[in-house]
């Protein structure tokens, strides 16, 4: 059957990693470290999905540089201390069938480049990604710029492209770069948060988009 995609670009926590609590928790522990008052696990639960940087200033508005730099320095060591995040189930089950099927896979995070290196190798899902952005290598989402790269690097046409994530801030890079999207509802952002960025659908499960993407090409080309 003729693909509707040829690239599906992934967002990583969240979407392919349910690391949502250990974020939370690494960022409370850092604002403790670093004598700011905790904040909620809503107010966390918000950024994720935002480079570091982009992240604290938006849980602490007008923060100074110096500062930004040591909870972020704190966040990591929390995070890299007890790196216990597991994939969704079904996960690695997902890419590898996508993979066998030929479709070019990427991923497109909030996470910095060590963080993701780690987890490509501590999942074993790095055989599978073609490519992927980093926040510290390129702009945080939702600017587009980390999306583009991606595309033009693997030379795929922008209406070829599928991102899918789990918050508000994939799906406006996604809408921001002129590419489809797909939401999950199983993450960071609640569905009704993810359906106003209309995205084509919202999945509640990484088990579902093998079937999903049969039926939008099977759809697509009607």
């Amino acid at each position: 059957m003729q693909k509707a995609f040829d690239l599906i670009v992934f967002d990583w926590d969240g979407t392919l990693m349910d690391s949502e609590a250990h974020i939370i928790n690494s960022m409370q522990c850092a604002f403790d470290d670093t004598g700011m008052e905790t904040v909620s696990d809503g107010s966390v639960r918000n950024i994720i999905g935002l480079g570091m940087r982009e992240a604290v200033a938006t849980l602490l508005p007008g923060v100074s540089s110096d500062t930004c730099e040591s909870i972020i320095d704190r966040y990591r060591y929390h995070f890299f201390a007890d790196d216990s995040c597991e994939p969704f189930d079904g996960a690695g089950e997902v890419l590898e069938r996508l993979y066998d099927q030929g479709y070019l896979l990427a991923v497109a995070t909030g996470k910095g480049r060590q963080g993701m290196d780690r987890a490509f190798a501590s999942t074993g899902f790095g055989k599978y990604f073609l490519e992927s952005r980093c926040a510290d290598e390129t702009c945080s989402k939702p600017d587009p710029q980390s999306l583009n790269e991606i595309i033009e690097i693997l030379d795929v046409s922008f209406n070829k492209a599928l991102m899918i994530g789990d918050t508000e801030y994939d799906l406006e890079m996604a809408n921001a770069a002129g590419v489809a999207s797909l939401g999950v509802d199983y993450g960071a952002h609640e569905r009704d948060r993810l359906l106003e960025c209309n995205p084509l659908d919202c999945l509640t499960s990484i088990q579902e988009l093998p079937e999903w993407l049969k039926r939008h090409s099977k759809n697509h080309f009607q």
